[in-house]
């Protein structure tokens, strides 16, 4: 049964013209990128300082163990931004690659440290795929992480084609969509779509850390969904955030303004005599707010990196127990519609939970009677 799946992924590796690779650093990322290589028929080495992280790696299946003196096509340097450079440059004199790579969130500063260490930029492409999860380390790595995500690729005037050849190549391999974008411009757009949004969500998160248990016992999912991504490894934000500084900062001060305004009309609205302060000016400044925040939400691309489609949300009662969300789905697929989304949300206390399946706006009836018909008791 394998054999067809053997065939059909040492094809890819053959068709992209890349053989073997090299990864350092085993954390998810890396890891990731193993894994998705080794399903398409790359040779995979690994290379990492924590002797424990590169035998689990190795354990999952992302690899072997890399030697001193082998020399691979492509190096990809899985390693936070402060050590890209470094790391460069010893693969370098080491000969370790052809063409050289990595995956930190921020372009710019390595690629300024590594034109001052005196690194060869012909021979590399910096890199960032757009993909992670909250959970770190191989344990957590996917070979699917990178299916559809956006991969950055940051050429120079000084890379060669043939590197950027083979950079294509890779993502591609590892399912991902290949952009090339600058620098200085790749770093501006993460401050905003990854970077500060994830210090909004810490500050967020922080003030659940002293709030009573009255709160918490009261969390739904929309703080879940504010604060999710918060939950994410601090030290290895601190490095991204520290690479990227001015970008992320310029971002969180106009955030930060916006706060401030908003909190300075809900005061003057608890202060005032009207009757109606939702209708005031006072909270004329939140409602602008609102109404930018549901307009830049619009803009957010939806499925495949198309347009932001307008789902409806079909809520169902679903019991803690093996198997329920297998016959859900069943359900759905039995009534011809596809669930372009799902969210759930276990009920405090009880076994039991509720199933938001998203779908187009003209199948909803036909999925609640569907559901309805098979037993599943919606709200």
């Amino acid at each position: 049964m394998r054999e067809p799946v053997i065939r059909r992924h040492l094809g890819g590796a053959r068709v992209s013209g890349l053989e073997s690779v090299l990864v350092v650093g085993t954390g998810l990322i890396g890891t990731s990128i193993a894994l998705a290589l080794r399903e398409q028929g790359v040779a995979v080495h690994l290379a990492d300082r924590d002797a424990g992280s590169l035998r689990l790696a190795r354990e999952l299946g992302a690899g072997v163990e890399w030697a001193e003196g082998v020399t691979v096509d492509v190096a990809i340097i899985a390693v936070p931004p402060q050590a890209v450079a470094g790391r460069l440059a010893a693969l370098q004199e080491a000969g370790a690659a052809r063409f050289y790579t990595d995956v930190a969130s921020v372009k710019a500063f390595p690629l300024r440290e590594a034109a001052s260490l005196g690194c060869d930029l012909t021979t590399y492409v910096a890199g960032h795929p757009l993909a992670g999860r909250e959970r770190s380390g191989p344990a957590a790595a996917r070979a699917d992480l990178f299916l559809g995500r956006p991969w950055a690729l940051c050429p120079t005037e000084k890379t060669s084609p043939d590197a950027l050849e083979a950079l294509y190549g890779l993502v591609k391999l590892c399912g991902g969509e290949a952009v090339r974008i600058g620098a200085e411009e790749h770093d501006r757009a993460v401050a905003v779509v990854s970077h500060a949004p994830h210090v909004a969500a810490a500050s967020v998160a922080a003030r659940l850390a002293e709030a009573p248990a009255t709160a918490l016992g009261l969390a739904g999912p929309g703080v879940r969904d504010v604060t999710r991504i918060a939950a994410s490894d601090p030290r290895l934000w601190t490095g991204i955030l520290s690479g990227n500084a001015l970008p992320v900062a310029e971002v969180l001060e106009a955030v930060a303004a916006d706060l401030a305004a908003a909190a300075a009309s809900l005061r003057t609205s608890a202060a005032s005599a009207d009757a109606d302060p939702a209708g005031s000016d006072a909270m004329a400044r939140v409602t602008e707010l609102l109404y930018r925040g549901v307009a830049g939400t619009g803009r957010i691309p939806g499925k495949h990196g198309g347009p932001a489609r307008a789902y409806t949300a079909v809520q169902v009662i679903v019991g803690d127990r093996p198997g329920e969300l297998a016959r859900l789905f069943q359900a759905a697929k039995e009534a011809g519609v596809n669930i372009e989304d799902v969210r759930l949300e276990h009920a405090p206390g009880l076994p039991l939970g509720a199933a938001e399946l998203w779908v187009r706006p003209e199948a909803v009836t036909a999925l609640a009677e569907a559901l309805r018909e098979n037993g599943w008791h919606l709200p």
